[in-house]
């Protein structure tokens, strides 16, 4: 890849061609637990949070009715920072003058001002469109009076919230390349590598330590196994509304081949399946050029999800209240060469291997220097998501909506989408991962329907 081209593709502020892109789509901004004073007693006695996206400084709090309110940082009398602005139930007041302004950046005090003014009806901050979804705070950085399109009505937005649970983190480097990881269906037999398959119990919410659906010959095989003994998967991939969906065959034998189904959705989220019965849909949210927040939602298609099991399982890997990780550049993202040579192929633990992510995201250095990349046919999927993405900013300067999710059709549609981790017999692998979907969606205990049939996988190997 060119140099320029890398400059197109990863700088995401304010002018920005991508930028301009990424400001088309629903963003996360924060976790409602970030407002939990369980988590941060600050918000107890003043919820308002200083939030950095897509390069811009923001101002995030909530009013005494529950209602959220997304503003410009920069009080636009003269310029002071609202994130120390005093929270009075009706609205965010700046220390500096006085001047309060709604949920809606209307002003409505300036104090100062002679008796009668009516200055504060003609001041407006600009506030963002802001939706709550799933356990996550979604603003629209879109346009100033363009309507935003409808939140997608992909499966982590439309469960309701007994079974679904967010969680967030960041990591320090620019945004693709933090998605890319997540498109990469080669790197898990690799990267999370572990040579030793533990119990299958006490495997809930924890990645790649469930079983893979079906069996080989009777027996149930985990997914470290499935990972570690069939590392050479044959990757595909077709494009649909939302983006590309994904597929790894790797073959066991004559008879039985594992599948596994995940999803890219433009421009920077990924689904792929936990276990049988959940999903993670994982989106890499741009801080800045430097900087990503990943936030993951899990999805039950069960029962409810054990949302205080699955807290507690990640909270001692980060500091709150900005979920920053305590493994990183500056203790070696917790290696020990004794783990690598004896339990794991990274040597960077067995409990989260997000922090198996992370090291492979950030030790590409802050923006990684795609010229000196080598691809190989692995790498397909990454290839492909370079060419949308370029095409997606080739059309918003000709003044055309990117694809997917930014357009209204698109994004008002049950999309799903469909994944699935499974061993299926060889030769009917398609028809298989459709009925082990349709089945799982029907005895989803929330309408989990979509309203179309999933189509086969196209083979685009040579793509």
């Amino acid at each position: 890849m060119k140099a320029e081209q890398n400059e197109l593709i990863t700088r995401i502020g304010p002018g920005t061609p991508c930028g301009a892109v990424m400001r088309h789509y629903w963003q996360p901004v924060a976790l409602v637990d970030e407002f939990n004073p369980a988590l941060d007693p600050r918000m107890a006695i003043r919820p308002v949070k200083a939030v950095r996206l897509l390069g811009q400084d923001l101002v995030l709090f909530r009013n005494s009715l529950g209602d959220y309110g997304l503003l410009d940082r920069d009080c636009p009398h003269r310029g002071a920072d609202l994130a120390f602005g005093r929270n009075e139930g009706d609205g965010l007041r700046c220390p500096f003058h006085g001047w309060k302004f709604d949920v809606t950046g209307q002003c409505i005090e300036t104090p100062a001002e002679p008796t009668g003014s009516t200055l504060c009806t003609r001041v407006r901050q600009r506030s963002y469109p802001i939706t709550q979804r799933s356990g996550i705070l979604f603003g629209w950085f879109g346009p100033e009076g363009q309507t935003p399109p409808p939140l997608p009505g992909i499966d982590a937005f439309s469960a309701p919230a007994t079974h679904t649970f967010a969680f967030k983190g960041l990591w320090h480097c620019n945004w693709l390349q933090a998605f890319e990881v997540g498109i990469d269906p080669a790197h898990a037999s690799y990267l999370h590598r572990f040579f030793e398959d533990e119990s299958l119990e006490g495997s809930y919410g924890r990645q790649f330590r469930g079983a893979s659906a079906g069996d080989v010959q009777g027996e149930r095989w985990p997914m470290t196994r499935v990972m570690r003994e069939l590392d050479q998967p044959e990757i595909s991939f077709e494009a649909t509304d939302a983006g590309l969906r994904l597929t790894a065959l790797r073959p066991i034998n004559e008879a039985l081949t594992h599948v596994r189904v995940t999803n890219a959705l433009f421009p920077h989220t990924f689904v792929i399946p936990l276990s049988e019965t959940m999903t993670i849909t994982q989106m890499h949210v741009p801080v800045d050029d430097t900087h990503t927040y990943w936030y993951s939602v899990f999805t039950s298609f069960d029962g409810p999800v054990d949302k205080e099991a699955m807290r507690k399982q990640r909270l001692p890997s980060v500091t709150l209240p900005d979920y920053i990780p305590k493994a990183g550049k500056h203790n070696n993202w917790g290696f020990n060469p004794e783990e690598q040579v004896s339990r794991t192929y990274l040597g960077m633990g067995e409990d989260d291997i997000n922090v198996h992510d992370q090291w492979a995201c950030e030790s590409m250095g802050a923006i990684q220097d795609r010229t000196r990349e080598h691809l190989g046919t692995s790498d397909k999927v990454i290839m492909a998501n370079r060419r949308m993405l370029l095409k997606a900013i080739e059309t918003v300067q000709a003044g055309g909506l990117p694809p997917g999710f930014a357009q209204a059709a698109v994004a008002s549609q049950r999309v799903g989408p469909d994944t699935v981790d499974g061993i299926a017999p060889s030769g009917q692998w398609p028809q298989w991962w459709r009925e082990a979907c349709a089945a799982k969606r029907s005895g989803a205990p929330w309408d989990a329907a979509l309203t179309a049939d999933v189509p086969t996988p196209a083979d685009t190997s040579a793509a």
